[in-house]
This record gives structure tokens, C-alpha cells and sequence, in this order.
């Protein structure tokens, strides 16, 4: 590691230590302002406030999940104010923190199976959008995903006909999977850096590949190809968050959530239309 990797990797544990603006980081390692933050973005995927926005974020969490009450929580994971945390709790943890601790409690997820081109499909919705589509032959073991995923929101499943809300939903996503241009709302709930990943997937031409170094190069952070591969594991959208374009630097598949079999038929099938 060479003296300039020493104070980039000096600023991150500076960082896990206390809450430094970049002014206070930079002259803590003897950076300037402008060369840490460049530097830092593109060895960590985040710059020095998103990073240490996340840092607090996965304290509170952490917390949450314990069962520390939510004041507490917020102010040891460094929130100097509970309001602030509320005004962007839906943003970053999906709920507000009081819901998060609870496991969901209060969220509302209507889902149900759809037949499709690739199989059986669960299909979840927030009022938001489509939170999760899981793929798989198992119709309990699909169910069984969707609960650990949400374990106490208030699942329903809705089947006979469904509901105004969800069948035009349920359409689009199958549409989406038998590879029809289709709009479908998505309601990603991730760290900053996972929705760069998954917005830029998106963008992605059906038929065409990026490799996760690529994807890296793309998002100003040409050392987070890991942190890439990481983002498209944890995506929980199959196919209309199309992490089945994304593929290693040579030329090879790399991983799948949903097998590798599944992702070289979408990505012939896309290459043929």
C-alpha cells in the first residue's frame, strides 16, 4: 500500500471513529479538500459524507434490530437530531426508524404468483412500487423468501382475480419477464451506492453487457468493482433490475441469485430479439 493509499485508508477509519467534515478529514491526513474527496470516491465507491452517511445509518440499524429503544438508537449512531432522521428515513431505511425496529410492523405488501415465460413468479408491491420478484418452482419456498425478507410487515396475498392495485402490476412484471418493453414502478430500498448500481443497470439496452469494473468506471469509483458484484447480489428485483447484464471482465457469467442457467436464457434471448 503506497503513502497516498495510507491516508485514504487512514481517512476511512478516521471516519468510523468520529463524524469529521471534509475540511477536518483532509487536514487530519494531509490531503488537501478537493484530492480526498476525489481520491476517496474513487477507492470506496462513496464519497467522504455518503460514506460516513452510510456508517451511521448501518449503527442505527444495528441498534434498531437489538432492540434499542429509537432515541437512544439515534443518538448513539450520531444523529444530533431524531427530526432529521424521520425526514429521511424513507429514503434510506424504507420506513421510519420506529417501523424498522419492528421488523416492517406497519408496512403494507400486497403480493401473489404469476405464471411466466421463466417460470413462477412472486410478485410484491409497496404503495410505492414493485418491492421484490423472486423467481422459483417452489411456491412455499417462494413465500418463505418473501417473509424473511419482510418479517413483520402485513403480507397479503391476493389471488381470485386480484385487486385494481395489483393486477395491472402482476402484468407488467410478467410482460417485463416474457421481454417486452414495459414500464414497471420499482420500489428499491438499499445503501446509496446499491441504487447507483441498480439505476445503472437499468439503463443498460437489453441485448447489451457491462462488466462489473465497467459499471464501476461508469459511477466514478473504478476501484468498487466488489462493492458492483456486491449491489447486483443483493438485488431482490429479478430481471426488470437487470443484474443478469452485468458479467465479469472476461467475458464469463460470473454469479446469479437465480442460477446461471436462467441468466445465459435472458441474455440469449434478449441478444436474439
Amino acid at each position: 500500500m503506497n503513502n497516498a493509499d495510507d491516508k485514504l485508508e487512514r481517512a476511512r477509519q478516521l471516519l468510523d471513529g468520529d463524524e469529521l467534515s471534509l475540511g477536518e478529514l483532509a487536514q487530519a491526513v494531509g490531503l488537501s479538500a478537493s484530492h480526498l474527496q476525489r481520491r476517496f470516491s474513487a477507492r470506496y465507491g462513496l464519497s467522504p459524507a455518503e460514506y460516513l452517511a452510510q456508517r451511521k445509518l448501518g449503527t442505527l440499524k444495528s441498534q434498531l434490530r437489538d432492540g434499542s429503544n429509537v432515541t437512544t438508537a439515534l443518538y448513539d449512531a450520531g444523529y444530533g437530531s431524531p427530526s432529521r432522521v424521520y425526514e429521511l428515513g424513507a429514503a434510506k431505511l424504507g420506513m421510519t426508524p420506529a417501523r424498522y425496529r419492528a421488523g416492517g410492523t406497519g408496512e403494507h405488501i400486497r403480493w401473489s404468483l404469476v405464471a411466466t415465460t421463466l417460470g413462477t413468479a412472486l410478485v410484491a408491491t409497496t404503495q410505492r412500487g414493485v418491492c421484490m420478484i423472486e423467481l422459483g418452482d417452489d411456491a412455499d419456498a417462494l413465500e418463505a423468501k418473501l417473509r424473511a425478507e419482510f418479517p413483520k410487515a402485513q403480507l397479503e396475498r391476493v389471488d381470485a382475480g386480484r385487486d385494481e392495485f395489483l393486477a395491472p402490476r402482476l402484468r407488467a412484471v410478467a410482460d417485463a419477464l416474457a421481454g417486452k418493453q414495459v414500464r414497471v414502478d420499482v420500489d428499491l430500498i438499499g445503501t446509496a451506492f446499491q441504487k447507483k448500481v441498480w439505476d445503472a443497470l437499468m439503463k443498460i439496452p437489453a441485448g447489451e453487457t457491462r462488466s462489473y469494473a465497467e459499471i464501476a468506471v461508469q459511477l466514478g469509483a473504478p476501484q468498487a468493482a466488489r462493492a458492483v458484484a456486491s449491489a447486483c447480489a443483493h438485488n431482490r428485483v429479478a430481471i426488470v433490475v437487470p443484474c443478469h447484464r452485468v458479467i465479469r471482465g472476461d467475458g464469463s457469467l460470473g454469479g446469479y441469485r437465480w442460477g446461471l442457467p436462467l441468466k445465459q436464457q435472458v441474455l440469449q434471448r434478449e441478444r436474439a430479439a
